[in-house]
């Protein structure tokens, strides 16, 4: 699927004033930045063929995975196979008559498919329910033959003991070995199922069931460990309640679950109630904690026309809302939705094990046959010493915690992002992000708030007609702001916001008219005055050295310069500018302390551009830059190293598309910055992007930390059973301890 973003003309408060008439904004385009970024694209289905979803329980290891893609590898009527292992699911893609034939031929490898629907998408995916009785009944029986072994007892009652404990614990681990070599494929349940019946063919009866016992636990252990990864996201779930109070036609309220709510239904929250569903206020004001969704640390005021989301928290005040979005289209249910296909998407480090443990299972098959074989065959070897070192070596050669441990550690991070309002697409955006050379941020809405403010006010000339008003600088500011509330320009708002802010009485206004590429005039007490750019200076033919140097000053500061006259003189000058928001410098700062270098990419003029990268620190500015200009920039930088993009997820579209990854602001809510970012920053804070780095630096080090230790572990292991110092079930003990230590480890950036 192409990634399409709206492009949109960036808003200017900076420059001339001629345009302050004008409130008309480009017409919209279409950008398919589909060509520049392919990574993105997703597999196309055919004309005749549907997508299905199904939830297997069984599924949550590579084992299962390799055994469902052996058994549609030839099938025509599979398109393709999208497999999600910690979320137990498998996307189909299939021709439209074939599903009941996938869901049989799935039955025949041991496995249960469920259909997935709004239901059962994202609940209870938890570990099935297994009882515990059995496993610690067949570990007393192991136990007991290893104890009837020592004491020397009777063979054929160690045997028995053996059998009865394997078969209570390895009846499905032998089932799914017969279908892994039936299949001809080496998997963990293949190399067990061949230890064990090796053991019982040479005779060591104890050591083939403690195996086969320590085998399931540990299986049932890392399942369980998996779980706590696997509900990470889902937990948000959690967030939203079951039910809400709507509002009924005879004007009544009653409690009913969320998911029947429809859009345009009246909900009432009450004080310290979670929100239940996406919405618009139509009465009442409060202070609402957005954290689950932002992490933002303070509660953000809500009243009428403010937007609500569903699992934010209300605070002390009630209030009604329209609801904008159903259950399953809410926002945090499209953040889920999100980080659900980003854990499907394999990150570089994942693809990587997955094919080298391909490789290695049988390599190491081969391996120990060779060990089994070649010293008693061509070195008088004993034949029970050297199978069973290479039955030892099956054993040791399980890659389940290589592999586990990738997918553990980047769906971790992805859930600790999430947390904090760091929406990140896929593995591979979080893996590339400690590589972020240089940052390109976009400035309206990035760097400054977007809205133009009033920052100076001048009083040029004293002599004030007395009939105004005695406070002479009140009494221009009231003209300059009485003229500039009758415009809808941003740069008139923002000096009649000003005006009212400061509590300034506005006056009557008649004979309002537009000046053409100057500005607008009216009559105030019958005088008229008039309020533009500099080009109503050329109507006074007058020059003023300290007034141009006023002015150049501002425009030096990057900002848009305003004046008022009268038919005589200038009264005033104000300037605007669109303010750098409180965190952007620490924020840039935060950036340079872990090496990523800035630049600010904006339409505004040069003298804009270098002020505000002046205050917020930024290395480099470029103003008047058009889309096909920034996407030329970003071009120029690859070439230094990786470079990302920050905007709001809508504008420059091609420059967000040629960035490594594109970062979208304030996406909270936002459909298309949530569908087309590489990474959403849920709310307007800069600093997430360097928070987002660090925590990719993070991810880095965990994942070489697991992989080294998984192979580290491995290599130890197949040297001692060559020397002849360990068991199997020494080796088994090694692999599950191995697992669960890569699992806790990936685990830990849940707590960044």
């Amino acid at each position: 699927m192409s990634k399409k973003i709206l492009l949109n003309k960036e808003t200017s408060c900076c420059g001339s004033c001629s345009s302050i008439l004008s409130t008309e904004s480009a017409p919209e385009t279409i950008t398919d930045a589909a060509s520049l970024n392919n990574e993105r694209a997703k597999p196309l289905e055919h004309s005749n063929s549907t997508t299905t979803q199904l939830r297997i329980l069984q599924m949550d290891c590579p084992t299962e995975e390799a055994l469902i893609r052996k058994k549609f590898q030839q099938s025509l009527q599979v398109v393709d196979l999208r497999f999600n292992l910690l979320q137990r699911s498998l996307t189909v893609v299939h021709q439209k008559d074939a599903l009941a034939d996938i869901i049989k031929a799935i039955h025949e490898l041991g496995f249960d498919a469920e259909i997935m629907n709004d239901e059962t998408g994202t609940e209870n995916i938890s570990t099935p329910k297994f009882s515990w009785w059995p496993l610690l009944f067949a570990g007393i029986l192991a136990i007991a033959s290893e104890v009837v072994n020592w004491l020397g007892l009777s063979n054929w009652l160690s045997a028995t003991f053996a059998i009865l404990a394997v078969v209570i614990s390895g009846v499905g681990t032998y089932k799914k070995g017969w279908l892994a070599i039936r299949g001809g494929n080496l998997n963990i349940n293949a190399l067990m199922s061949v230890a064990v019946t090796g053991a019982f063919i040479i005779g060591q009866w104890p050591e083939a069931a403690m195996v086969m016992v320590l085998f399931s636990i540990s299986e049932l252990l890392e399942a369980k460990s998996l779980d706590r990864a696997r509900n990470a996201i889902t937990g948000l779930l959690k967030l939203t309640p079951e039910t809400v109070n709507v509002q009924q036609t005879n004007g009544e309220w009653l409690k009913i679950p969320a998911k029947l709510v429809t859009l345009a239904n009246i909900v009432r929250v009450s004080p310290g109630e979670r929100i239940g569903l996406d919405g618009e206020i139509l009465s009442g004001s409060s202070s609402i904690d957005q954290a689950p969704i932002t992490g933002e640390s303070l509660p953000i005021d809500k009243t009428i026309g403010d937007k609500v989301f569903a699992g934010t928290i209300n605070q002390a005040g009630s209030f009604e809302y329209k609801v904008t979005a159903t259950a399953r289209n809410t926002t945090v249910a499209r953040i889920i939705h999100a980080v659900e296909q980003a854990q499907g998407a394999k990150a570089p480090t994942q693809r990587f094990v997955d094919k080298f443990a391909q490789i290695y299972t049988p390599v190491v098959f081969f391996i120990s046959l060779a060990v089994a074989l070649i010293a008693p065959l061509f070195y008088q070897g004993s034949w029970h010493e050297w199978i069973y070192k290479a039955l030892v070596l099956l054993v040791i050669a399980c890659p389940c915690a290589l592999v586990i441990s990738t997918p553990v550690t980047i769906v971790s991070g992805l859930a600790a992002a999430a947390r904090k309002g760091i929406l990140i697409k896929g593995g591979v955006y979080l893996e590339q992000g400690r590589n972020i050379n240089w940052l390109a941020l976009d400035k309206t809405g990035t760097i400054t708030y977007g809205k133009p403010k009033q920052t100076n006010f001048i009083a040029v000339n004293s002599k004030i007609t007395s009939e105004i008003n005695t406070k002479k600088s009140d009494s221009v500011r009231a003209l300059a702001a009485s003229l500039a509330a009758r415009s809808d320009h941003p740069v008139s708002q923002a000096i009649a916001q000003q005006a009212q802010t400061d509590n300034i009485t506005l006056q009557a206004v008649t004979k309002f008219k537009a000046l053409i590429g100057t500005g607008i005039q009216g009559n105030i007490n019958d005088q008229t005055y008039c309020l533009g750019n500099q080009r109503l200076l050329k109507t006074l033919n007058t020059q003023d050295e300290y007034l141009e140097a006023q002015i150049k000053t501002l425009e030096q500061q990057g900002k848009t310069v305003v004046v008022l006259i009268d038919n005589n003189q200038v009264l005033a000058l104000f300037a605007v500018a669109d303010t750098i928001k409180e965190n952007s410098r620490s924020a840039i700062s935060q950036l340079h302390n872990i090496g990523v270098k800035t630049i600010m990419l904006t339409g505004d003029n040069q003298f804009t551009a270098q002020a505000i990268a002046q205050q917020a620190g930024i290395d480099q500015a470029k103003g008047e830059q058009l889309p096909d200009d920034k996407l030329a920039v970003i071009k120029a930088l690859s070439t230094q190293g990786k470079v990302a993009m920050v905007g709001d997820g809508i504008n420059d579209a091609p420059a967000l598309a040629q960035a490594d990854i594109g970062f979208a602001m304030g996406a909270m809510g936002t459909d298309t910055a949530i569908e087309t970012a590489d990474v959403a920053l849920m709310d307007d804070d800069l600093a997430k992007i360097a928070s987002f780095i660090k925590l990719s630096k993070a991810t880095h080090q965990l994942l070489i930390q697991n992989i080294t230790f998984a192979l580290g572990i491995k290599v130890i292991f197949f040297a001692l059973t060559l020397m002849g110092s360990s068991t199997m079930w020494m080796a088994v003990f090694a692999d599950v301890g191995t697992s669960l230590l890569v699992v806790a480890n990936g685990l830990r950036l849940l707590k960044k």
